[in-house]
C-alpha cells in the first residue's frame, strides 16, 4: 500500500528452471572434475582468495619405466612431471605443496621428479606424512622448505635392484655411480654431509634383513635431512610466507 491508497504487487522475478538446471549441472561438473583430478593425478588447486596453491601427492610406490601390479598403490612419474612444469609456467598458481607418503620406487623416476622440483622458481614446500623412504628422500629434500610430522619415518639405504643381475665389476660400479648421484643430490639440498649420509645408508646394526637406517621425524630434522618438524598448518604457513616474499621481490623489480 503506497501513500495514495493504491496497492502495488511486489515484483518477484520468475526463476528460470533451465537456468537452475544449468547451474546445478555446472556445479556437479566442477565437483566431478575436481574429484577426477584427485583420483587420476593425486593433485588439486586450492584457492583461498589470497593464495593459489597446487597440492600434489607422492603416494605409495613411484612407478618408472615399467608398470607395476594394479594391486599396488603407485604414483606415475609421467603424471607428476607435466604438472610440475605447468605449475612453474602458470601465471595463476603461487606455490606448490608436495605431500609425501611413499615407500620409494624407481630411482631414475624419483630423481627426475626431485630435479624438476629443485629447479622451480615458484615457492615449493614438502611435507612427509607416514613415510618418505628410499628414493622419496631426494624428493622430500628437493623442496625449498621441507617439513616432517613427528610420527613419520624416512629410510636411508643403498640402491638395490630386483631380479637377476650379473655379478661382474661393471654392475657394481654402476650401482656405486647411481648411489653417488643420490648422495650428491641429497647433500646439495639439505644440511646433512655426504659422510654422514653414507654412514646411515651403510648401517648394518639396525635392520635385520637389510642395511640402512630408519629415521623418525625428530631424528630426520636433527640429522639435517629435513628443515623443520611440523604439520600441515606449519607447511602451509611457510608456503604463504615464501609467496609473500616472492611477491615483494617481484614488485621491487617492476618498480
Amino acid at each position: 500500500m503506497n501513500g495514495h491508497g493504491i496497492q502495488r504487487e511486489s515484483f518477484v522475478p520468475e526463476y528460470d528452471e533451465e537456468q537452475r538446471q544449468s547451474e546445478t549441472i555446472g556445479e556437479n561438473d566442477c565437483r566431478d572434475q575436481t574429484l577426477g583430478r584427485i583420483i587420476e593425478t593425486g593433485s588439486i588447486i586450492s584457492d583461498n582468495g589470497d593464495y593459489v596453491i597446487q597440492c600434489m601427492t607422492i603416494i605409495g610406490q613411484i612407478e618408472g619405466h615399467y608398470l607395476l601390479s594394479p594391486r599396488n598403490k603407485t604414483t606415475k612419474y609421467e603424471h607428476i612431471i607435466p604438472q610440475l612444469i605447468a605449475v612453474e609456467q602458470s601465471t595463476v598458481i603461487d606455490g606448490l605443496l608436495m605431500i609425501l607418503n611413499t615407500v620409494g620406487g624407481d630411482v631414475e623416476a624419483g630423481l627426475a621428479i626431485a630435479e624438476l622440483m629443485a629447479g622451480m622458481t615458484k615457492p615449493v614446500v614438502s611435507l612427509v606424512l607416514g613415510g618418505g623412504h628410499s628414493i622419496g628422500v631426494p624428493i622430500a629434500v628437493a623442496a625449498k622448505k621441507s617439513f616432517i610430522v613427528r610420527s613419520a619415518t624416512m629410510t636411508i639405504h643403498p640402491v638395490r635392484m630386483s631380479g637377476m643381475m650379473l655379478g661382474v665389476p661393471q654392475a657394481f660400479e654402476y650401482f656405486q655411480r647411481m648411489q653417488q648421484r643420490i648422495t650428491d643430490f641429497v647433500t646439495a639440498h639439505s644440511a646433512i654431509t655426504a659422510e654422514r649420509y653414507n654412514e646411515l645408508a651403510l648401517n648394518t646394526s639396525e635392520l635385520v634383513m637389510d642395511i640402512g637406517t630408519i629415521l623418525d621425524g625428530e631424528t630426520a630434522v636433527r640429522e639435517g635431512l629435513i628443515h623443520h618438524l611440523g604439520n600441515l598448518h606449519d607447511a602451509v604457513r611457510a608456503l604463504y610466507r615464501m609467496i609473500d616474499k616472492r611477491r615483494i621481490t617481484n614488485k621491487k623489480r617492476q618498480n
